[in-house]
């Protein structure tokens, strides 16, 4: 049996990523950064007979990704496939406009966007790549295309996760391995930050994606049917 590992599980994205792959007959590790939702995450799995197991872990801090993987191969295997979604820049949080923003701002948002990114390549990729196969999908937000000046440090920060997943695609191709790239622009429906920002029967003040479909997006990356799949419902003009 396959097993996938969903690093940054939420209600939107990350447990619709599980649940696809979970049709897919994969075992599915799911990390977060709280344990307090995961009794409710396992038992949707569980019920239509899906191996699963949940570990609580900050991504960020040192350590935490090794860890999480190592109880997850202890559990359920090697890890064919990992999906890199971290939680997103909350919109409702205070931001700094680019043109406010210091090189210090800049390295520490690359430090908690990208650091944790490489840190699982130089994790997963060199096992992968002496089975002969495995795949590792991160998702970057949509100012890694598009200028949004007001996301201030987190703008480069995301155009940089974006090429360095895409500078790995590159590197790994010819090892018969799969780095693959999904672009976010939209509000995530289910999400926590959709459920931030909308009230019980109040429309979302962002266009918003639905998470069953980027979660298919997610599938095609991972077999590699496609290296970089973009949902842009913000600047549907471009």
């Amino acid at each position: 049996m396959s097993t996938i590992a969903v690093l940054g599980v939420g209600p939107g994205l990350g447990m619709s990523v599980a649940q696809r792959f979970a049709k897919e007959g994969y075992a599915v590790g799911l990390v977060s950064r709280s344990a307090e939702r995961h009794p409710g995450y396992l038992a949707a799995l569980e019920a239509s007979g899906v191996r699963t197991v949940a570990v609580a872990a900050d991504l960020r801090e040192p350590g935490a990704i090794a860890r999480a993987l190592d109880e997850i191969t202890a559990a359920l295997g090697p890890v064919d496939v990992v999906y890199h979604g971290p939680g997103a820049h909350d919109l409702r949080a205070p931001t700094v406009d680019i043109l406010e923003t210091s090189p210090a701002d800049i390295r520490r948002a690359t430090a908690e966007i990208v650091e944790p990114a490489a840190e699982l390549a130089a994790l997963v990729l060199p096992a992968m790549g002496s089975r002969g196969h495995g795949s590792l999908v991160y998702v970057s937000g949509l100012s890694a295309l598009v200028p949004m000046p007001f996301l201030g440090p987190y703008a480069p920060a995301s155009g940089a996760l974006r090429a360095y997943a895409r500078t790995l695609a590159a590197a790994v191709a010819s090892d018969g391995l799969v780095v693959g790239s999904l672009v976010v622009g939209g509000l995530i429906e289910r999400g926590d930050i959709h459920q931030m920002l909308t009230g019980p029967g109040s429309p979302a003040p962002y266009a918003t994606l639905d998470p069953d479909e980027l979660a298919d997006a997610v599938w095609r990356l991972a077999s590699g049917l496609e290296d970089e799949i973009v949902f842009d419902v913000l600047t549907p003009e471009r």
